[in-house]
């Protein structure tokens, strides 16, 4: 069964980074800051020995989905004239 659980959390992560880059680069704001979120929620449960306890979990993923905020804002700030 960990075999299935691994490669499920495997395609999950990748589809949600693929959907965000699709968002990212289509400038769709709100939606990368949710997947932004979302990804990094799965993340924590690849290490849960590092985030133990939901609080923590959900400190990363509110510092993730600000990441992914500060990213948009500072690539629109270089790149769009």
């Amino acid at each position: 069964m960990n075999n299935y659980k691994a490669a499920f959390t495997g395609w999950l992560q990748v589809a949600l980074v693929a959907m965000n880059t699709y968002q990212i680069a289509n400038r769709h704001i709100v939606g990368a800051i949710i997947v932004g979120f979302l990804i990094s929620l799965v993340w924590t449960f690849n290490i849960r020995s590092a985030l133990g306890c939901w609080s923590e979990r959900l400190s990363y993923c509110l510092g993730a989905t600000i990441g992914t905020a500060t990213g948009l804002y500072l690539s629109s700030l270089i790149y769009i004239n």
